[in-house]
């Protein structure tokens, strides 16, 4: 089943296709790990939706992806209760460890970094996802280890 027909069968699923909306991205992003302009097109016409409206709901969330990213991706929150926890320092040693920036992506395509506003999880800061694995009372010690894991 190709990506569009995967789409038009799980908006069935919902009562209007704009529920569907929300589910389609992901479907289209874990397709090619990124939502081009093509996969944006795919989930427009398969919800018969239109293209700003599919496009803005794409831009407003944060876990769908805009450009090609790496094999596992880093979600790093520095939000108030992760920052006062030290998570600006992982930041630091994560650039100068694995040598990648926020929003970028290391040199051998393993893994991007991307800073998150908040992961939810303040009374264990501080916190992040690899992929969609949840890791938290991160310290530089343990996320070498938890990084050494996807490697």
């Amino acid at each position: 089943m190709d990506i569009f027909e995967e789409i038009r069968a799980l908006s069935e699923k919902y009562p209007d296709r704009r529920g569907a909306l929300l589910h389609a991205l992901y479907v289209a992003q874990k397709d090619a790990g990124w939502l081009s302009q093509e996969a944006l097109n795919t989930v427009s016409n398969a919800l018969n939706l239109p293209q700003a409206t599919v496009k803005g709901v794409a831009t407003f969330y944060s876990m769908y992806k805009h450009r090609p990213m790496g094999r596992h991706l880093i979600q790093l929150c520095t939000n108030v209760a992760c920052m006062i926890m030290g998570a600006e320092s992982l930041v630091d040693f994560l650039k100068g460890k694995y040598g990648v920036e926020p929003g970028g992506t290391t040199g051998d395509g393993r893994f991007s970094l991307v800073i998150m506003e908040c992961i939810g999880a303040c009374d264990r800061a501080p916190a992040m996802l690899v992929d969609t694995d949840f890791h938290s009372d991160l310290t530089e010690d343990n996320i070498v280890e938890i990084i050494e894991e996807y490697k």
